[in-house]
């Protein structure tokens, strides 16, 4: 076998090798992520795809050319060498040689391919479950949220109920989340209309009693100079009298 063959099946060998390694069931495709992932594999990918080019082209020429060399020794039935057995001999040797360079560089051309996929697939394999997990701490979280909105709900109802304050239909059981939210917040703002008017009512009250207050200040004073000036009237008569 020639230096070139030589290396050829020994590229061969080296993706079989691979193949089986990515194929193992027991490394998960986060291992192998994490692989890809490292810095020896990162800066070996950085010229990755000109070397996946390169080898490919190399491998399609000597397809090409193994095949180019069965097509030459396949000669055997087109010319008689029965009276030269030597160059039979010599011609099924060639024959052999360029059908096993034809299946080692066929081979070797398949596997290449294959070994990039299975990297490709394995890669996006990692990335789904990354996400698949990442969407399920997403869900679990929105459910937790809606089981405590769902509890707080039951507890502002079951207070509402205890201060005698009626639900509407929209917020008895058997409604839906939005139309009990938005029933509590009707709740919620007729409440706060009362309590404003309310605490109108009371401001309007308190000036009306201070309004009251100071009236009946005022008539006390009065009440107060008027006796004073009854008193004086009394006694200026007194002295008259005398």
């Amino acid at each position: 076998m020639s230096l070139q063959w030589t290396a050829v099946a020994s590229f061969l060998y080296a993706e079989v090798f691979l193949v089986l390694l990515l194929c193992i069931p027991f490394i998960s495709a986060k291992r192998w992520n994490q692989v890809f992932k490292s810095r020896v594999v990162q800066t070996v990918a950085l010229y990755g795809n000109t070397a996946f080019i390169v080898a490919i082209a190399i491998l399609v020429f000597l397809l090409i050319d193994a095949f180019r060399e069965v097509r030459r020794y396949s000669v055997t039935e087109k010319v008689d060498l029965t009276n030269n057995p030597t160059a039979i001999e010599h011609i099924h040797m060639k024959l052999f040689r360029a059908q096993r360079n034809q299946y080692i560089a066929g081979f070797a051309l398949l596997l290449c391919l294959l070994l990039r996929r299975l990297a490709t697939l394995l890669s996006q394999q990692a990335s789904l479950m990354a996400s698949n997990e990442a969407f399920k701490k997403q869900a679990e979280g929105a459910s937790a949220a809606a089981t405590k909105y769902m509890e707080d709900n039951e507890l502002l109802q079951e207070k509402l109920r205890d201060a005698g304050i009626e639900l509407p239909e929209a917020g008895r059981k058997g409604a839906g989340p939005q139309e009990e939210n938005k029933a509590l917040k009707e709740e919620v703002k007729t409440l706060k209309e009362e309590l404003d008017a309310t605490k109108k009512g009371l401001l309007k009250s308190d000036r009306d009693v201070a309004a009251m207050k100071k009236q009946a200040e005022n008539l006390t004073l009065e009440y107060d100079r008027l006796l004073e000036e009854h008193s004086k009237l009394l006694a200026s008569s007194d002295k008259k009298s005398d």
